[in-house]
């Protein structure tokens, strides 16, 4: 006679199982993208272009400096990490993807798998357009009000720290129309009633 309480603890454990398995091929993924990046470019090209927009905001033969001892080391690594990171999004969210899947009903898949995409590439989108078209702006509006007695050479720590803050904060922002949608179609909130509380 077999246990009808084993059903669920072997339901329980598959699914850990699945988990684990989904998270070893996100890292996989992750890993394969990173030494790829170390190969080529490498990091210190990475991190070259990362700091293209400040450098051209700064007075001509000025240089960004470490002031930690294996800073010139651990930056331009935290900076390939980042891309890594941000190129592998796709993949992890894949892999978050095909573990929630099967327990999803028809229209349930019909409405998430196209939120997963657009949720990352619109993360993508935001970090491109506050490098592209933020951080310049951002750094020449900053630096030409410093005072003429000021050496201005930023630290590549705090330097990275900024960027990150930045590029998290509009990849977020640009995520608002994934949670709109979410929203509504839930029926948390009431797409008509907000139009007619605008109008």
């Amino acid at each position: 006679m077999v246990d009808e309480t084993s059903a669920p603890e072997e339901t329980f454990i598959s699914h850990l199982f699945e988990l684990r398995d989904r998270l070893l091929y996100g890292i996989y993924g992750l890993v394969v993208v990173l030494i790829a990046l170390m190969i080529w470019p490498g990091p210190a090209d990475i991190y070259d272009f990362l700091a293209k927009p400040m450098i051209a905001s700064l007075p001509a033969g000025t240089k960004m400096i470490a002031t930690g001892v294996i800073a010139p080391f651990m930056v331009p690594l935290k900076v390939t990490l980042l891309a890594a990171i941000i190129i592998s999004l796709p993949w992890l969210f894949y892999q978050m993807w095909a573990f929630v899947a099967p327990g999803l009903y028809e229209h349930e898949k019909r409405l998430v798998l196209p939120l997963v995409i657009s949720s990352s590439l619109l993360f993508i989108a935001g970090v491109a357009f506050c490098y592209f078209l933020v951080f310049g702006r951002v750094f020449a509006f900053i630096y030409h009000f410093a005072p003429q007695s000021i050496s201005v050479s930023p630290d590549i720590e705090n330097y990275l720290d900024f960027v990150m803050s930045m590029c998290l904060a509009f990849g977020v922002t640009f995520e608002v129309p994934v949670v709109v949608v979410v929203l509504v179609r839930t029926g948390m909130v009431e797409l008509e009633n907000k139009l007619d509380n605008q109008e």
